[in-house]
């Protein structure tokens, strides 16, 4: 196997752009005198709520305000600016989508929303199809990086992503409502309402997106069919603080959508053209949060539902997949600067024809500082699956805040994850098959000055006992599969394995005036079946706040060393938003400026150049 250098394959000008803001931290300084910049939160990477400069692990926070006036854009494509992200979407809004992270496949990135896992238990390799998820819908997207089944058990090989909707912000009552329209015909409108007092949070929203659409497959070659999408989701939010101290709450969503798509054969003159999915999906999430002397505890019990019905010329497939999980997990405080988190959960996953499985955790968590820059997190959780028994898993993070505006990080930990209902006993499956294992580590650095940084971050990933597809197998266990249709589900031999390099750059300067940069370098190194991913991924940005109060913005994302010998492309998309009154703003978002002709997916179309205008508002 030949291997490359990483650090070489850098462009030129991130380097200069990253040099220079390195060389400029006073300037920096001086940009916001008397700012107060709140530290950052995650909720994931320690299953409680942490301080980002105590973490070991790399996480990234999308806020309401990095996701404004996007309502009606595919929330993947601003995850796909995130280090570390690839994104995989077959067509236009409302098309299959996934998110690769680390260039390992969806399958190995469980994603909660509002705490309830929506990976699709019925699907083949399960994985949450984000393709028709837009803006509107997220309040807060949090990405955690690393193997991290020792906290959250199977499938957590790449990381975790986890969205939260509508949730109050201030005291009182709030009404929300954004509409916006633009090319395809693509109408989207929502309402949502927040109500904060001393012993009640309260949220609602409900959201509905409507677009033609484009063809699927790529219109140029000659298919013709636009592929539309509708969908309508709910989501409400509650908890309440009892006089004992305890808190209660109820959380879930809804969401009813139509997507059309196209098969292997394209568009062809004189078919019905009727290839379309029907999706209807809930998830119910209750829970109990109280302390019995020093410990904090919460249990929560999580029902997650989804029909999923593939129609194509005339004949409809059905998918149908729920997953019901109880936990609790306690928390305290055990002196000498340790605390401790563990618990307990018991999940069972069903699908409709292929069975069912439960999966039993425990875990345990201590963090312990070591003086005031120095926190070692140790995490190990074992796990027992009916099909094919136990599994423990483990991670070590630690971070050392070498100066308060300096940090250096690592961790290190193992994954696995169980083979799906449907590898198992599908028209294809294979009762036989084993866990999939995996081992990651990673490396990084952080330096901030005001309301900049820099972050770098060195990853190395490693698979093995990986499950696959072997078109000349003919050991299909469940012998459901049909005549004349050889292959199955098997473990593969070798390891795949997966290096690279992710920064993550934002420099602040003037009164409102910022420039922003990630990058990843990611070397494919393949010894079995996996998922391939560009080589190189660039995202520029800037934006400035003029004294009208107007903000414009540019994006540009530069996308090479593809495999398959795709092309390379670039794209430049722009924002320009602006203060109507005091609560409400009007917004112009120009996609793909450039119009450049360019795929995710070999053979599958892309947007050219669109257009969207937007008003919301609050009061």
């Amino acid at each position: 196997m030949t291997t490359r250098p990483i650090f070489p394959t850098l462009p030129i000008t991130l380097l200069a752009a990253l040099a220079l803001t390195t060389a400029l931290p006073a300037a920096a300084q001086d940009a916001a005198p008397g700012a107060i910049v709140l530290d950052d939160i995650t909720l994931t990477a320690n299953r409680e709520a942490t301080d980002l400069a105590r973490s070991g692990s790399s996480v990234s926070v999308l806020g309401a305000d990095d996701l404004a006036d996007r309502a009606g854009q595919p929330l993947a494509r601003s995850l796909s600016r995130l280090p570390g992200v690839t994104l995989r979407q077959s067509g236009p809004l409302g098309t299959t989508g996934s998110l690769i992270l680390r260039g390992a496949p969806a399958q190995y990135l469980p994603v909660v929303i509002d705490g309830i896992e929506v990976s699709d238990p019925a699907a083949g390799q399960p994985s949450y199809d984000i393709g028709g998820m837009i803006g509107q819908s997220v309040n807060r997207a949090e990405l955690l990086r690393g193997a991290q089944s020792a906290l959250y058990g199977s499938r957590a090989v790449a990381g975790v992503l986890s969205l939260q909707s509508l949730r109050p912000a201030e005291d009182g009552l709030h009404h929300h409502f954004g509409i916006e329209a633009g090319s395809f015909d693509t109408l989207t409108a929502s309402y949502g309402a927040t109500l904060r007092r001393a012993d009640a949070d309260l949220a609602f929203q409900v959201s509905h997106i409507r677009s033609d659409g484009f063809s699927a497959r790529d219109e140029r070659d000659g298919n013709f069919e636009d592929d539309g999408y509708e969908a309508t989701r709910l989501s409400f939010y509650s908890a309440y603080a009892l006089e004992s101290g305890a808190t209660i709450g109820f959380n879930g969503f809804w969401e009813d959508s139509t997507g059309d798509f196209d098969d292997f054969g394209g568009d062809v003159t004189g078919t019905p053209g009727d290839d379309y999915n029907d999706r209807e999906s809930y998830g119910l999430r209750g829970f109990a949060q109280f302390q019995t002397g020093a410990v904090d505890h919460e249990i929560a019990l999580t029902r997650y539902r989804i029909d999923r019905q593939s129609w194509s010329n005339g004949t409809v497939t059905p998918f149908v997949g729920t997953r019901t999980k109880l936990s609790w997990q306690g928390a305290t405080d055990l002196g000498g600067g340790v605390r401790a988190v563990f618990g307990a959960d018991t999940e069972k996953e069903e699908a409709k024809g292929n069975g069912d499985a439960r999966l039993n955790g425990v875990f345990v968590e201590t963090t312990t500082a070591l003086g005031d820059r120095i926190d070692v997190t140790t995490s190990v959780r074992r796990d027992d699956h009916s099909r094919f028994g136990g599994f423990t898993s483990g991670r070590v993070t630690a971070v050392w805040r070498a100066a308060d505006d300096l940090l250096f990080r690592a961790a290190l930990g193992n994954g696995f994850r169980a083979p799906s209902l449907y590898e198992l006993f599908g028209p294809f499956g294979n009762a036989s098959l084993e866990r999939e294992e995996s081992r990651t580590h990673e490396v990084g650095v952080e330096k901030q000055w005001g309301d900049s940084h820099l972050r770098a971050t060195a990853f190395w990933l490693r698979a093995n006992n990986l499950i696959g597809w072997d078109q000349l197998s003919t050991n299909c266990a469940s012998a459901q599969a049909p005549d004349g249709w050889p292959g199955c589900y098997v473990q593969k031999d070798g390891t795949a394995r997966r290096r690279g390099v992710e920064l993550d750059g934002r420099y602040a300067f003037g009164a409102g005036h910022a420039l922003t940069a990630s990058y990843t370098f990611i070397d494919n190194q393949v010894d079995s079946e996996w998922a391939k991913v560009p080589e190189r991924t660039l995202n520029l940005g800037a934006e400035t706040v003029l004294a009208t109060g107007t903000t414009a913005g540019i994006q540009i994302q530069h996308v090479a060393g593809r495999p398959n010998d795709m092309d390379d492309f670039t794209t430049v998309d722009l924002l320009v938003s602006h203060p109507v009154r005091d609560n409400a703003t009007a917004y112009l978002r120009l996609e793909n400026a450039l119009d450049e002709d360019y795929q995710w997916v070999n053979g599958y179309g892309t947007s050219g150049r669109a257009i969207y205008a937007g008003l919301r508002a609050s009061f």
